[in-house]
C-alpha cells in the first residue's frame, strides 16, 4: 500500500537528520535528530512546546503586533501574555529593552517570530545574541526563514540551545495544505513533548514527510527562483502602495507581506479593509487582527501573482480616489 504507515511518534529518522542537515548547512549549528519533533503543520509543534512548559497563571512575553493565534495557544492554557510593543515609526524593530521590562517571576518564556508576520522584518544578529542573554525559555518561530531579501535571518540556535525553534515546509517550500512542520526541543523537554504528540496526533502524516525529505534534498533551486519572484513582487507593492499613498517607513525584508500605514485614508482599517473587500473587490487584512500595535495599519500579501496583485493595486488606487 505505499508509504501509508504510521511513523515513529517523533518523525521518521530520515527526515530529521535531514533537518538536523539543513541546521547545520544554513546556521552551522548542531541540532541532534532526537531533539527534533515532527509535526503535522507548525500549529501542533507550538501546541506542543506550550502543553510542556505552561501552567496557568504563567506569562508569555511577545511583540505587538503579533501573528493572531500566538495569544490562543496561550490562554487555551491558562496562561497570560504580556506583549512588547513594535512601533511602526521605528520600522517596527525588536528592542530587548522593551522585552526586560515585561519580564517578571511569572515569565515561562519569550517567544519572537523572525521574519515576521505581519511586519516582514528580520531581527538583527545582534538583537537575536541579547535576547539569548535572557534567563527564560526562548521560542522562535522560524517559518519563514528562506525568505529574506539582501538580508539573512539567523537562528536563535546560533546563541543559545535554552530554546525551542519552530518551523516546517508551508512557507519557504510552498507546502501550506500537506502540513508539515517541526519543532527543535531542548533534551529536558523532548521526552514530555514526544508523550502529548503520541496521545494528540500519534505521527505525523507518513507520505507527507517523505515529501518534507524530497523538499529538503532537492528543492533549493526551486526555493531560490521562488524567493527572486517574490522580491519582484516586494519591490512593485511597496512602490505601488507608497504612490497611492500608504506609508511604509521600513521596507520589508522577509516572509511575504507588507505591513502599511492607512490612517491617512481611515483611522479604523477594519473598516477600511471591509470597505475595499465589498467595493473593490480586494482582500487585505487589517492590521488589528494582529494587536492593537498594528492598529491603523492593514498587512498586505504579495504570495500571488504580478499581474493579480497589479490589478489589485490599480483597484484599491481607484477606490481610494
Amino acid at each position: 500500500g505505499g508509504k501509508t504507515k504510521y511513523t515513529h511518534s517523533m518523525g521518521l529518522l530520515e527526515l530529521r537528520e535531514e533537518i538536523s542537515g539543513y541546521y547545520k548547512r544554513e546556521y552551522d549549528v548542531e541540532v541532534s535528530p532526537g531533539r527534533i519533533i515532527v509535526t503535522s503543520g507548525t500549529s501542533p509543534a507550538m501546541l506542543l512546546i506550550f502543553a510542556a512548559i505552561l501552567e496557568a497563571g504563567d506569562e508569555v512575553v511577545l511583540s505587538n503586533p503579533y501573528y493572531a493565534c500566538y495569544p490562543n495557544f496561550i490562554k487555551f492554557f491558562n496562561a497570560k501574555t504580556r506583549f512588547f510593543k513594535l512601533r511602526g515609526e521605528e520600522g517596527f524593530s525588536c528592542k530587548p529593552g522593551k522585552i526586560n521590562e515585561k519580564l517578571s517571576s511569572k515569565t515561562k518564556a519569550i517567544l519572537i517570530n523572525s521574519p515576521s508576520n505581519p511586519t516582514g522584518m528580520v531581527i538583527e544578529k545582534e538583537i537575536l545574541k541579547k535576547i539569548s542573554g535572557f534567563d527564560n525559555l526562548i521560542i522562535s518561530d522560524e517559518i519563514y526563514h528562506g525568505l529574506t531579501y539582501g538580508k539573512s535571518a539567523h537562528s536563535i540556535l546560533e546563541f543559545t540551545d535554552n530554546a525551542f525553534v519552530l518551523n516546517g515546509f508551508s512557507k519557504k517550500y510552498a507546502m501550506t495544505g500537506w502540513r508539515l512542520g517541526y519543532v527543535i526541543a531542548p533534551y529536558e523537554f523532548v521526552r514530555p513533548m514526544q508523550k502529548i504528540a503520541q496521545s494528540f496526533f500519534i505521527s505525523a502524516c507518513g507520505f507527507v514527510q517523505h515529501a518534507g525529505i524530497a523538499a529538503l534534498r532537492y528543492a533549493g533551486k526551486d526555493v531560490l527562483n521562488m524567493v527572486e519572484t517574490y522580491n519582484k513582487r516586494r519591490k512593485f507593492m511597496v512602490s505601488a502602495l507608497k504612490k497611492i499613498g500608504f506609508e511604509i517607513p521600513k521596507t520589508p525584508e522577509g516572509a511575504f507581506y507588507v505591513l502599511a500605514d492607512a490612517r491617512k485614508f481611515n483611522d479604523n482599517s477594519f473598516e477600511l479593509a471591509l470597505e475595499i473587500l465589498n467595493k473593490a473587490k480586494v482582500a487585505i487584512t487589517p492590521g488589528i487582527d494582529f494587536g492593537s500595535g498594528a492598529k491603523g495599519y492593514i498587512r498586505f500579501s504579495y504570495a500571488n501573482s504580478l499581474e493579480r496583485i497589479k490589478e489589485g493595486m490599480e483597484r484599491i488606487e481607484e477606490f481610494l480616489k
